[in-house]
C-alpha cells in the first residue's frame, strides 16, 4: 500500500484489539519517528526547542477508563507523543505535518490510528518534557478488526461532521491546473480537530500557498502534508501561508 492509497483507506479508528503490535511495525515505525523528529528540527525556521515524536508501546494507562476517554477510546495500548516547545505555532505545524505522515505509514501497515487531543490522561504519558516544552496531543495506533464495528460507527456518526467541499477550501485567481485539484481533493480526506477542516489553499498568479485562521497549526501541518501527497511532487515552506514549491 502507497501512502495515497493510505489516504483513500484511513479513517479513525477508535477501538483496538489486545494483540501486540508486530515487532517489524514497531521497528519501523520507531525508525520514522526519529527520522521526522531529526528532520523537522532541521528544517527552517528552526525553532529553540525541536519538536519530536516519541513512541510508548504496551502501556494504555493514560486511555484506561471512561473518565479519561469519555467512552470514546478503547483498547489502547500503543500511541505516539507529539512533543514541542510552548506556544511555537511553526513546531505545531511541523508536529501536524510529520505526525500525519507517520499515521500514514503506520495505515500501510495496516495498523489502526486515530488523532487525539485530549481524550486521555496526561500525567500518566512517561514522557519527560523540558520546561518550555509541552504534549500537544497524541496518536493511537494498533492492530483492530478490519471492519469497524457497531460501536465505533456510532461514535463516527456523533463525532463526524460533513466534509468541506474543495471549493470552500480554496481560493483562486482564475482557472486552476489538474494538479492543484489533486491535491485539493487528498486535503479534503485529511483528519481535522472536529472535522473543521479549517485550513485554506489560495491559487494566485501561479503561485499556491495555505493558510489558517484561529491557530488551528496542527491541521495545517496536516493539510499541507495531504495536498503535498495528492500532488505527487513538491516541497512546503512552514509557516502560516507558506508557499508550495512544485
Amino acid at each position: 500500500m502507497t501512502l495515497t492509497e493510505a489516504i483513500e483507506v484511513r479513517r479513525s479508528r477508535r477501538k483496538y484489539l489486545a494483540d501486540p503490535v508486530d515487532p517489524a511495525a514497531v521497528e519501523k515505525l520507531e525508525a520514522l519517528a526519529g527520522e521526522y523528529s531529526e528532520t523537522a528540527g532541521s528544517l527552517p525556521p528552526v525553532v529553540a526547542a525541536a519538536p519530536r515524536i516519541e513512541f510508548v508501546w504496551n502501556d494504555g494507562s493514560a486511555f484506561d477508563g471512561l473518565r479519561k476517554t469519555y467512552g470514546l477510546l478503547a483498547g489502547v495500548h500503543s500511541y505516539a507523543g507529539l512533543i514541542g516547545p510552548k506556544g511555537d505555532p511553526v513546531a505545531e505545524e511541523k508536529l501536524g505535518y510529520y505526525g500525519e505522515l507517520l499515521m500514514l505509514h503506520a495505515v500501510t501497515l495496516e495498523l489502526g490510528t486515530c488523532w487525539v487531543g485530549g481524550s486521555f490522561d496526561r500525567k500518566l504519558c512517561p514522557f519527560e518534557l523540558g520546561e518550555d516544552e509541552k504534549l500537544y496531543c497524541t496518536i493511537t495506533v494498533g492492530p483492530v478488526r478490519e471492519r469497524d464495528n457497531l460501536r465505533e460507527k456510532l461514535i463516527q456518526g456523533v463525532t463526524h461532521r460533513k466534509t468541506r467541499t474543495i471549493e470552500d477550501m480554496m481560493t483562486a485567481d482564475g482557472p486552476v491546473p489538474d494538479w492543484f485539484m489533486d491535491g485539493m481533493r487528498a486535503v479534503q480526506r485529511a483528519p481535522s480537530a472536529v472535522n473543521k477542516q479549517p485550513v485554506v489553499f489560495s491559487f494566485k498568479d501561479g503561485k499556491v500557498t495555505a493558510g489558517v485562521e484561529g491557530g488551528d497549526w496542527i491541521d495545517l501541518g496536516i493539510a499541507k502534508l495531504h495536498f503535498e501527497l495528492g500532488v505527487g511532487q513538491g516541497t512546503w515552506a512552514f509557516g502560516n501561508h507558506g508557499a508550495f514549491t512544485r
